[in-house]
């Protein structure tokens, strides 16, 4: 008996060290960094150029009606002494209305384009995801993490990381659309 019982101490540990071995060199848990992943991604460079540019228009519609505003002012300054006191009530309450309707107008211009970036990034992060769950799919993984440098993944080992592989298949995958 005694011999039986070493016989069942010794497969048992046997069976411990190569389960833990075996577990330890195939990890099925890993991680990319969301921030390199968005920042290398060759679509979030067309989409931001394309944001930065409806942006830069929007702006310049409100710079120019901010500088016609300004130089009907010069203009009021110059002639306000050769105006009634009816005709200075006038000028002052419309071009007062006309900076309302542009501090408005402005107002709803930046709200614009806080909801067309949100929207942008949105469709960056929508692709990354959707890419990285069929590549999880594909090679098997039960886990993938996402770390952004916020703090969510503090240390892994840089044999989990697959960052570049991902960042290098979601550009092939992009180029081949």
């Amino acid at each position: 008996m005694n011999k039986l019982s070493l016989w069942l101490a010794i497969i048992a540990i046997v069976m411990s060290v190569g389960s833990f071995l075996y577990l330890n060199s195939t990890s099925d848990q890993v991680y990319v960094d969301v921030n390199k992943l968005i920042d290398g991604y060759k679509r979030t460079k067309i989409v931001r150029a394309e944001f930065e540019a409806k942006a830069k228009t929007l702006n310049a519609n409100v710079d120019s009606l901010m500088t016609d505003w300004q130089n009907e002012l010069k203009i009021y300054e110059k002639e306000r002494s050769k105006m009634s006191t009816k005709e200075l009530e006038l000028k002052q309450e419309l071009l007062g209305n006309k900076q309302q309707q542009i501090n408005n107008y402005q107002q709803a211009i930046q709200k614009q384009i806080q909801e067309e970036d949100k929207k942008a990034t949105q469709t960056i992060v929508n692709d990354i995801n959707d890419y990285v769950k069929e590549y999880g799919k594909k090679h098997k993984y039960t886990i993938i993490l996402g770390a952004s440098g916020s703090g969510n993944i503090m240390y892994a080992n840089e044999d989990a990381d697959l960052t570049e592989d991902v960042l290098n298949e979601l550009n092939k995958d992009f180029d081949g659309k």
